[in-house]
């Protein structure tokens, strides 16, 4: 079976169990991971690989040469006697830094992006040593990588705009494993809104504390459970505070996968304003709301980057204006009120993605351009 090298710098990181979902479904492709460091377990049975993991090397300088400079030698030696048929590379950055080895096996290139690699302004990539020659090297990229795959419509227009060529850069969802998300039953659901994300500007997290500020005195017995860990994480419980609303809000940190489905599974809906930041970031999908649709969870999320796409406004859940949290408090308060159409909103979530995430069949669409792109090499 030919093998393809799933290059991520940063590996297994907890919020981004997305990538392993997708490369664990290939079926007639073998997956390895590669990438520069490790921030969690391989899924059972995979090979991995990082430049941190190099024996008898000084970790730091040598990834910090790599950092500079792109040079493929390490991750060629890293892989041994690994000779991938193309690499996949999940986001722009790290397309990037994959093009010169993917030079250097003469092997395809296919690049994911997510979401700032498509959105945040040129400057502040600049300012970070780790992104540094991303914009530098953008081009190239654009020039030599063979397919470049986005996970909204509304990625692929920006990535458009940033100069790739038309032809080869395509709309593809990654989907949710539907079977291992089952639907919950009626009686799992508890009076609790959810909302999982980092804890950085873009997520909204700030209008959903201030939205449900705004319901808590009005209706009793409903809390708020935030799950998700990042800088902003002690502003957001210093502001929960200054509400008076310790009591009712909970803050988990970041969990693993599982763990946030199951409290998906108790939510009457998930809450995700995102917002454009003054950096230009943006929501390029929002999986999560993928996995609160295949729970058969009702969603509100803002009219907002790729929001739109995964939530059917008035059919599946509710859009709202970015940055206003007494719409976002109407919308939650107009749910909270209703069983009867979180029961509907959530039933038509899950047809909806049974319709077009399904994983399996995302990840036979993703196979088919494996298997164009090979076809076209040769």
């Amino acid at each position: 079976m030919r093998e393809v090298a799933i290059f991520r710098h940063n590996l297994f990181k907890i919020s981004e169990p997305f990538i392993t979902q997708q490369a664990q479904q290939l079926e007639r492709f073998k997956p390895f991971y590669l990438g520069r460091l490790r921030y969690g377990d391989p899924p059972n049975g995979a090979e991995a690989m990082a430049l941190q993991d190099r024996p008898g090397r000084s970790t730091l300088p040598g990834i910090g040469w790599q950092m500079l400079t792109r040079d493929p030698q390490p991750y060629q030696r890293l892989m041994g006697n690994h000779r991938p048929a193309l690499i996949h590379a999940h986001f722009g950055i790290d397309g990037v830094y994959a093009l010169p080895l993917a030079k250097q096996l003469r092997v395809p290139l296919v690049t994911t992006f997510h979401g700032f690699d498509a959105t945040l302004a040129n400057g502040y990539f600049l300012c970070s040593p780790a992104w540094a020659n991303y914009p530098l090297f953008r081009r190239q990229l654009a020039r030599q990588g063979a397919v470049f795959l986005c996970v909204s419509s509304f990625i692929r227009d920006r990535v458009l705009a940033m100069g790739f060529p038309e032809e080869r850069t395509h709309v593809h969802y990654i989907g949710i494993d539907l079977e291992s998300t089952g639907v919950r039953a009626p009686d799992q659901e508890t009076p609790m809104i959810l909302h999982v994300g980092r804890q950085v500007a873009m997520k909204g997290t700030v209008y959903v504390i201030r939205a449900f500020a705004r319901l808590a005195q009005q209706i009793p017995g409903v809390e708020l459970v935030i799950i998700g860990d990042g800088p902003l994480r002690k502003r957001m419980q210093s502001l929960a505070q200054s509400l008076g609303l310790t009591e009712r809000i909970r803050f988990l940190g970041a969990l693993p996968h599982q763990q946030v489905m199951t409290w998906m599974r108790k939510a009457a809906m998930l809450v995700l304003p995102s917002v454009r930041t003054r950096t230009g970031r943006n929501e390029g999908l929002g999986m999560v709301l993928l996995e609160a649709a295949a729970t058969g969870v009702p969603m509100i999320g803002s009219r907002q980057g790729g929001i739109p796409e995964a939530i059917s406004d008035g059919e599946t859940g509710l859009l709202v204006s970015e940055r206003n949290d007494e719409e976002l408090a109407a919308a939650m308060n107009t749910l909270l009120n209703d069983p009867a159409m979180r029961l509907h909103m959530g039933q038509q979530a899950r047809t909806l993605v049974e319709r077009r995430f399904d994983i399996r069949r995302q990840t036979a669409k993703l196979e088919r351009h494996y298997e164009n792109t090979l076809s076209s090499k040769t």
